[in-house]
């Protein structure tokens, strides 16, 4: 007999502020339904929720209307996914990126007690490999979804910003194209969203924002039945920073009584280091770190100090 194969259409999702919500609310009603195996690309406004322009500046950021921040796209119900499954989502492509913004919002960030002025920095983005921070540093395009999450089994509004176990804003600079990230299910669809897309960013995104940009991202969904995990969990097909990786790195370390202040340290000791050797402001620093520099627990065993190491790869640097 011979065997058919069914293709699911092929869909994608316009129109991104009629289709977009602000939290998780497994209330919401869904905007599309999909089958495992089906592939949809997405059309992604970046984080601010379109308040910025290619050309805003400090003020903007400073009146930023908190409500709009972090729309995600959907949320889309995948077919017969049942609490206690797994959800797959691979991701495909990320395409039609033009402009994007890093920018330091007070009150926000790790050191936001230090960094109370508001800044913004704009990069054009329609190189789809590298982008320039300033003279004489690039930093590698490598878009990823910083938010990509299902519904919670709780009633009730969620706020996007802290990540959670059904995913949400995680910031996972590895879900470039190519990785596979696996999501538990904890209502009757799943009701899957994404948004908050990032051209680069380091571990850590310690500035409180990556370069955020508009983009369409494409991804498949695949459901694994009777498989259950706790928390997200994600797959990635080769080294993950091979860019990077190709010339070395200068690292500066941090200790602490716990991982936030040793990474604090260590952030602070990279923006005194940008700012000697490279002659950039503290701000554009502390940008750079949040775009570049990757954030990696050295030891946490050794009580009463945790030690993190900031990874700044020389490769940026022209």
């Amino acid at each position: 007999m011979p065997i058919h194969h069914h293709h699911h259409p092929y869909m994608t999702i316009h129109d991104f502020k009629a289709h977009s919500h602000y939290g998780w609310d497994n209330s919401f009603k869904p905007i599309a339904e999909v089958e495992s195996g089906q592939k949809v690309t997405y059309e992604i406004t970046e984080s601010s929720g379109g308040q910025f322009t290619k050309h805003s500046t400090s003020l903007d950021v400073k009146n930023m209307d908190f409500a709009k921040v972090n729309p995600v796209a959907g949320p889309v119900y995948v077919k017969g996914a049942q609490p206690g499954d797994t959800l797959e989502i691979e991701m495909l492509d990320f395409r039609q990126l033009d402009w994007g913004w890093t920018a330091i919002i007070p009150g926000f960030g790790l050191l936001a007690d230090e960094f109370q002025e508001p800044a913004i920095k704009t990069f054009d983005l329609t190189n789809r490999h590298k982008t320039e921070f300033l003279d004489g540093i690039d930093l590698f395009v490598k878009p990823f979804p910083g938010t990509v999450g299902v519904a919670l089994p709780e009633q009730g509004n969620f706020s996007v910003v802290p990540p959670r176990e059904n995913g949400g804003n995680m910031d996972i600079r590895h879900l470039t194209r190519g990785t596979k990230l696996y999501l538990p299910v904890w209502v009757e669809g799943a009701l899957f969203s994404i948004g908050d897309t990032h051209a680069a960013q380091g571990d850590g995104e310690v500035c409180g924002t990556a370069v955020e940009a508009s983009m369409e991202a494409t991804i498949r969904f695949k459901l694994h039945k009777g498989k259950s995990i706790a928390e997200p969990r994600y797959e990635i097909p080769g080294p993950p920073t091979p860019e990077a990786d190709s010339r070395g790195y200068y690292v500066t370390t941090g200790h602490g009584e716990d991982l936030v202040e040793a990474s604090r340290n260590a952030i602070r000791y990279m923006i005194e280091h940008l700012v000697d050797t490279y002659k950039m402001s503290e701000q554009e620093a502390y940008m750079l770190c949040s775009v570049a520099v990757d954030l990696r627990i050295s030891e946490i065993v050794d009580m009463p100090n945790h030690l993190v190491s900031a990874f700044l790869p020389n490769s940026v640097f022209k």
